[in-house]
């Protein structure tokens, strides 16, 4: 078959699957409130940073902001126990109201003696995110059909970053023409929408009977413990904390290509993560076909191998093959995530779900936080035609490593064997 033919059956498939998954109610649902939800904060993340350098003057402070959005991941594990406790939907429904009346007091943020509140509400805007995906990651698991959670968990990939690409550009606008009151105001009524989507979620099934207390201690580590003791999850999720490790690296070293390597104003990073937004979108759709498809190491592997050949190459001094690079990480990156959150979901009893769910999105992100601030130190002394070779090795490597070790294949879990096409 060739490339036109293969490209047409996993077209169809895709498709097939997707209509599948947007059938689901509570799927379409959540998918509803991803792009609702995910448009204000798309705008917001930007505004964050621009609004405190506009109020202070300080480039430090306007970096901090961003990192108070990615401070409450390091409690991931303890904030997943407060999402095994209580029901998924009032969860849902109750953090996104608060969430609303919250960035709805920023309007009174006009000085930069006020830029304390700033900061306190990031911070609970990025433990309210912990705490919904976690509760997400329970509800779907209930729900979904567990051979199109890979599909699910794709569609949700896509959704994010469609709005990650529209959204910026939206409240960049809206920011330089009435200020960063304007832009809060657009989050807080995207929360309260996206509230009045998961309030339409069927109630819940209860957790199974025997989910026995263990003290406050081994709750706060049963996430860690269900990770580091299934065969399936432990690799998947050990490759994603070393491959967002070297992701964050490369995204410290987008500016030294842009300048040093191509010769551009710092302005042109925006077109290099728009193009890598376009391969996520992209990569989206196609994860569920190739993840019943694949073993998920295999797809996972050949991710992690896309995104170290497109990290290596970015050193070149070359517009197309930046760009084509670009789009080659936007592809590649994602598919750890997709598949390690589908892992979790399909391999975690219910009532340690939302902990392990927390635990692994803060083994896999937290190493991204730290090489961010790790690599605008590195750029500064090493050159990135040896810096970025280096990541992609170190990221081949993890590869490698991965693909060898082939054991606990989600394809031969208790749900049965994958479907075959026609089934798809």
């Amino acid at each position: 078959m060739g490339v036109v033919g293969v490209v047409g059956v996993v077209g169809a498939v895709s498709g097939s699957a997707t209509v599948r998954v947007l059938r689901d109610r509570t799927a379409g649902l959540f998918l509803a409130a991803v792009v609702v939800s995910g448009f204000g904060t798309s705008a917001m993340w930007l505004a964050a940073g621009v609004w405190v350098k506009s109020l202070t003057g300080s480039d430090s402070l306007a970096a901090l902001a961003v990192f108070a959005m990615w401070l409450p991941v390091l409690v991931g594990p303890a904030l997943g126990t407060i999402a095994d406790r209580i029901p998924g939907r009032r969860l849902l429904v109750g953090a996104n109201l608060v969430m609303a009346g919250l960035l709805a007091s920023l309007t009174t943020v006009d000085s930069a003696g006020r830029i304390w509140l700033l900061f306190a509400v990031l911070v609970l805007y990025g433990a309210s995110f912990v705490l919904m995906e976690a509760a997400e990651s329970t509800l779907v698991a209930g729900a979904v059909d567990k051979r199109l959670l890979g599909d699910f968990n794709g569609l949700r990939m896509m959704a994010g970053e469609g709005m990650k690409l529209l959204a910026p550009l939206a409240g960049a606008g809206l920011y330089a023409r009435f200020g960063g009151g304007a832009v809060a105001l657009l989050d807080a009524a995207s929360f309260v929408l996206a509230a009045g989507v998961y309030a339409l979620l069927p109630a819940p099934r209860p957790h199974p009977a025997g989910a026995a207390r263990t003290g406050r201690r081994g709750e706060l580590t049963a996430g860690v413990r269900q990770v580091w003791g299934s065969p399936v999850l432990r690799p998947l999720v050990l490759a994603g904390s070393v491959t967002m490790l070297c992701a964050g690296l490369n995204g410290a070293a987008v500016y030294a290509v842009v300048d040093d390597g191509l010769g551009h104003s710092p302005t042109y990073a925006g077109v290099l993560y728009a193009v890598q937004g376009a391969g996520s979108v992209a990569v989206g759709l196609l994860a569920g076909p190739l993840l019943r498809r694949l073993p998920e190491r295999v797809f996972t592997a050949a991710g992690i191998a896309l995104f170290a050949v497109a990290v290596g190459v970015r050193a070149l001094p070359y517009d197309a093959v930046v760009l084509a690079a670009s789009a080659a990480v936007g592809t590649g990156l994602p598919c750890v995530l997709i598949a390690a959150m589908t892992a979790v979901q399909r391999e975690t009893p219910a009532a340690v779900l939302g902990r392990t769910a927390a635990t692994a999105n803060t083994l896999m992100m937290v190493p991204n936080a730290v090489a961010l601030a790790l690599g605008a130190g590195l750029i500064a002394l090493v050159d990135i035609r040896v810096l970025l070779p280096l990541v992609s090795a170190a990221a081949l490597l993890t590869a490698l490593l991965l693909v060898k070790g082939r054991r606990g294949r989600l394809t031969d879990s208790p749900t049965g064997p994958a479907p075959s096409p026609a089934e798809a």
